[in-house]
């Protein structure tokens, strides 16, 4: 063995658990601090207990907390685009049409899916709206995820 490069070996190294336990060792270290013993880990006692000495597990729970409010966020953004308060101006139709319903009284996609529920012709009464108007008022409003009534679906004459 050569002389000098090797470290100093203590033949009573004293180790401290974090749970308070202590035994002796020999080490190149003098005092050795350790997170978990054979007193104290789950292993050994049968404890359930979780061992985070990096917060690996704070981190994790932190994670699943951000993406849970995300999907809560996203639910609540489709359950906006399909309500029936949505204003028909968000619909993004021409401007005549969107202005004959305003002056009919139809200020809302709710009260627009009610005069569909009578059918077509129930549209087409309102003045200066026409087949064209109807037929993208119906394509806006299933490309937004709304069920038309049944009085809708019929197919045009």
């Amino acid at each position: 063995m050569k002389e000098g490069i090797h470290p100093t070996y203590y033949p009573d190294a004293k180790v401290i658990c974090a749970c308070g336990n202590t035994w002796t060792t020999g080490s190149t270290q003098e005092l050795i601090q350790t997170d978990v013993c054979s007193q104290c880990h789950p292993f050994y006692t049968g404890e359930q207990r979780i061992v985070d000495t990096e917060g690996q597990v704070d981190r994790f729970y932190k994670k699943l907390e951000a993406r849970q409010q995300y999907i809560e966020g996203e639910k609540e953004r489709e359950a906006s685009k399909t309500s029936p308060d949505l204003p028909i101006a968000e619909l993004e139709l021409n401007p005549r049409a969107e202005s004959s319903l305003v002056n009919a009284g139809i200020e809302v996609v709710g009260q627009a899916l009610e005069r569909m529920a009578g059918g077509d012709q129930a549209m087409l009464d309102i003045e200066g709206f026409g087949r064209k108007s109807l037929a993208d008022l119906k394509r806006a409003l299933k490309r937004r995820g709304f069920e038309l009534p049944e009085a809708a679906l019929e197919p045009q004459v």
